[in-house]
């Protein structure tokens, strides 16, 4: 049986809806998995069942993380916040962290791994540090537009071989201070960070950009998401 992929999801519970773009789940199958969305959930019991039914999670894009989560005052450049699902996706990638499970966090899902490790983030990236270059990109979103340097010896260079690639960018929050046992394995030029792993984990790996809106044009990026398939695969076993 194939690994199955638990995927978060954007909520709205103003008008009872949840959604993910298809770019993600298009994503997974290629690689060879069958993606789940997961619906928001404070109950205990039901983010410990989706250990018995995920292989792996993807953390997916979206708002805003909400500064109490890192224990700060919100800053004038905070974003729309959903503390619902902040609170299910930090207490969903504990467990799976806890339990081995590999995860992905892309964007947003980057800053939630780091968070939910015990790291933080920046609020807003333009506010808080200088000389910044543009990171919320004016572009079709399959376009790369700046580069990151992705260290040597790292998951992410085994995944896309090190050195510079040029990636997207929606963001304007970001890593900081670097969760325990995690590494930076990419920054852009203005010293960003790009991606995140933990080497003591099966696979924790945290991207900055999109690649599930690139693959299709640069089978690079569809790298990411068949080594958390392949991850999940030896962990199903």
């Amino acid at each position: 049986m194939i690994p199955v992929i638990a995927l978060t999801c954007n909520h709205d519970p103003g008008n009872g809806l949840i959604s993910l773009s298809r770019n993600y789940t298009r994503a997974v199958d290629a690689a060879g998995a069958l993606p789940v969305m997961l619906d928001v959930t404070g109950d205990e019991q039901k983010l410990k069942d989706i250990l018995l039914l995920a292989d792996a999670l993807v953390l997916t894009g979206g708002g805003d993380v909400d500064p109490f989560f890192i224990g700060e005052e919100p800053l004038p450049g905070c974003g729309d916040i959903d503390p619902e699902r902040d609170r299910f996706e930090i207490s969903l990638t504990r467990l799976l962290l806890s339990a081995g499970l590999p995860v992905l966090g892309i964007c947003r899902g980057m800053q939630v791994l780091n968070i939910a490790a015990g790291g933080d983030i920046y609020q807003d990236i333009s506010s808080q540090q200088e000389d910044s270059i543009k990171h919320a990109q004016q572009a079709p979103r399959w376009h790369p537009t700046h580069h990151i340097k992705v260290a040597e010896g790292t998951v992410l260079a085994q995944i896309t071989g090190s050195g510079n690639i040029r990636v997207n960018s929606f963001h304007h929050q970001a890593v900081r201070k670097i969760a325990p046992g995690f590494m930076v394995s990419a920054i852009s030029a203005d010293g960003v960070v790009e991606a995140i792993e933990n080497p003591g984990l099966p696979f924790a790996l945290g991207v900055q950009f999109h690649p599930e809106t690139m693959w299709e044009r640069d089978r690079l990026f569809l790298l990411l998401f068949e080594a958390l398939v392949k991850a999940a695969g030896e962990k199903k076993q």
